[in-house]
């Protein structure tokens, strides 16, 4: 497929090998055929050189996609679309905390709840039945910048603080279970042994394994409205405002699209997009 030594530039200047199969993992997820996948394997070969930024091979890559079926571009957006669920982390909280949702939790976002020591505005308080979880999350924008051993270390301090106090917030019989940490970027090694040995439960880009934030995604077709191939980013930022951060929210209250401006023609090429990706599972 490529040369052995063929190398691609990261945005953050990093160089690595290109991983054909990285590439081809990235396309059926998205729901390319085998078919698709080969053609888009084939072209991506022939234009492949030296040094290429790996941000032209996505885009490369989105273009045909685009061509083939909007939705599967869509999909294959995601990763960039979490970024954009940004510039500051209250969507991504709001993201995760319906993902909780509708996992069968109840959540609140951004609570005040007292610690042994200090009172601390948790990011997400999720609770199923009698089993309460505590959940900070760690929102980057920027590619490359990934959640090192200080954020658990805070963290677990914060949680520490308020498992002490526990007892006497909750008045009625409540477990805490243990804090989770997540983020939309990466844990560095270090971050990971630490999570592990303080019994935090960290959810990334990419792990645990089978449970990774963009397969707990790609199972349940819950995406964010950021991976929409037709909204422009004002449009976008206009749902964020609102808290509307789903494409699902979006196929329940269709009207929101006009809401924000959104003309009856184009809100009907939205909402199909968004109904292909949510059910194409």
């Amino acid at each position: 497929m490529q040369q052995v030594d063929t190398e691609v530039i990261k945005k953050s200047g990093e160089r690595v090998r290109f991983s054909k199969e990285k590439l081809q993992n990235s396309l059926f997820r998205s729901g390319a055929d085998a078919k698709t996948v080969a053609q888009i394997m084939d072209q991506v070969r022939e234009d492949l050189y030296q040094g290429i930024p790996t941000q032209e091979i996505y885009q490369q890559v989105s273009s045909l996609l685009l061509k083939k079926e909007r939705h599967y571009a869509a999909k294959y957006r995601l990763k960039k679309a979490i970024y954009e669920l940004g510039p500051t982390g209250f969507p991504f909280e709001y993201f995760v905390g319906a993902l909780l949702s509708e996992s069968g939790y109840h959540t609140r976002v951004g609570v005040q709840i007292p610690g042994a020591c200090v009172d601390h505005e948790v990011d997400i308080w999720a609770k199923k039945g009698q089993e309460h979880t505590l959940i900070e999350c760690k929102f980057h924008s920027e590619e490359g910048l990934n959640c090192n051993v200080k954020v658990p270390l805070y963290i677990h301090a914060r949680f520490n603080d308020l498992r002490t106090h526990w007892p006497k917030h909750q008045k009625q019989e409540a477990t805490l279970l243990p804090g989770w940490v997540v983020t939309n970027t990466r844990f560095t090694e270090d971050a990971q042994r630490y999570g592990l040995c303080a019994g935090l439960y960290l959810l990334s880009w990419d792990s645990p394994e089978h449970q990774s934030l963009k397969e707990r995604i790609d199972q349940s077709g819950l995406y964010p409205i950021t991976v929409s191939t037709l909204l422009t980013q004002k449009e976008k930022q206009a749902l964020l405002d609102q808290k509307t951060v789903l494409c699902k929210q979006i196929l329940a209250r269709q009207e929101i699209l006009q809401d924000i401006g959104v003309s009856s023609k184009r809100a009907s090429k939205v909402v199909q997009e968004m109904h292909r990706l949510c059910t194409d599972i």
